[in-house]
């Protein structure tokens, strides 16, 4: 297999030696050039051919955001990292590269202390994102326990599935661009509250659940512990926080934060959301896994599946990255494998108890990667 061939971007002399020296070391991957601005970076990219490229997003001339929008304007669908600083104006900048049509994003190493540990950072964080987007596979984190085992499969459903009283959604690279389609569709006056677990750090979960708010029709609010669930509402998980569903009694249901360990390397995680949801609601769930590395999302699917819920994931042609829906349609817990432009019509259909059964249409599996 020939290794991933990458175009390092970043006005900074320090951090394109770090990346290149990094993304070196790893023999499935080749620097096979560098750019100090964005439109060195546009001028290069017919003659370097990358299969992907890191951007900085603060340079002189043309910075990152505006490269990503001059190369989508060539028509090149090549996968785009970007560096971003965990501030508010990294998080705002950042998600405007998403929007202009990057792929994903890793904290920016100069940001961390020593050289070494700045080169760990990218090791740790840059390395899988590019192997994953280009579909080749990821090698979990030193140390990292191996994740559970997923449950038995449920098998084809022979009957509908309990009526929704719940919407959870999960979803990580690609997932805030794929959100910012699925959740404006969503009328406000949808029946059941909605919690969401993506994949993002503190800081850039707040300014996107501001971001998502002003596309929706539903209101969009970072969750906060103890905030109780109604109808016409998301919730986001905050950076940092596994966010699931506290059962008080009575039919009374509120929002919880913890810090449990990371799931599935990951904090906020998708499984803990949905397990709880579970427990909660007796299984009347409807689960929602959209573009992501990993397998986040598929233990917690089963579950939800195994309790009468009812299930639906992102299809591969349409995704990013078909780790976290591909996981469970490949786990046998997919009710429905769709293309994200029907996400939100097979949400409504669900919530009215509308159910569909499993059939070759709905559970085709295929596409890119």
């Amino acid at each position: 297999m020939n290794p991933i061939k990458v175009m390092v971007v970043d006005d900074s002399v320090v951090v394109r030696k770090i990346v290149t020296d990094v993304l070196s070391e790893d023999p499935g991957i080749e620097v096979v050039g560098t750019a100090v601005n964005g439109k060195v970076a546009v001028g290069k990219l017919e003659q370097l051919k990358p299969d992907l490229i890191t951007m900085d997003i603060e340079m002189p001339e043309m910075n990152g955001i505006e490269a990503v929008r001059a190369i989508r304007a060539t028509r090149s669908r090549v996968p785009i990292i970007m560096f971003s600083t965990l501030t508010e104006r990294g998080a705002t900048a950042t998600l405007d590269a998403l929007s202009a049509g990057a792929n994903d994003y890793v904290t920016k190493p100069a940001n961390v202390g020593s050289v070494a540990q700045s080169m760990e950072s990218v090791r740790q964080q840059l390395i899988p994102k590019i192997k994953a987007l280009l579909g080749r596979p990821v090698t979990p984190p030193r140390g990292a326990a191996p994740p559970p085992p997923p449950p038995k499969p449920a098998g084809p459903r022979t009957a509908p599935g309990k009526k929704p009283a719940v919407l959870v959604i999960g979803s990580s690279t690609g997932g805030p661009e794929a959100l910012a389609r699925v959740i404006p569709a969503l009328p406000a006056n949808l029946p059941v509250p909605v919690l969401l677990a993506q994949h993002m750090p503190p800081v850039f979960t707040r300014q996107f659940a501001q971001r998502l708010d002003r596309l929706c029709a539903l209101r969009v609010v970072e969750a906060v512990d103890g905030t109780p669930l109604a109808p016409g509402t998301v919730h986001l998980a905050p950076g940092d926080h596994h966010l699931v569903v506290r059962a008080n009694g009575r039919a009374q249901f509120t929002t919880a934060l913890n810090q449990n360990p990371p799931e599935n390397f990951c904090r906020p995680a998708v499984d803990p959301l949905f397990r709880s949801a579970v427990a909660a609601y007796d299984g009347a769930v409807l689960g929602v896994v959209l573009t992501g590395m990993g397998a986040d999302g598929r233990n917690g699917c089963g579950e939800i599946r195994n309790a009468g819920g009812t299930v639906v994931v992102q299809d591969q042609a349409t995704s990013v990255v078909w780790g976290m829906p591909g996981a469970v349609a490949q786990a046998g817990y997919a009710d429905e494998v769709l293309p994200l432009d029907r996400i939100a019509e097979a949400i409504q259909r669900h919530l009215s108890g509308a159910a569909v059964l499993n059939s070759a249409s709905t559970m085709a599996v295929g596409g890119r990667r």
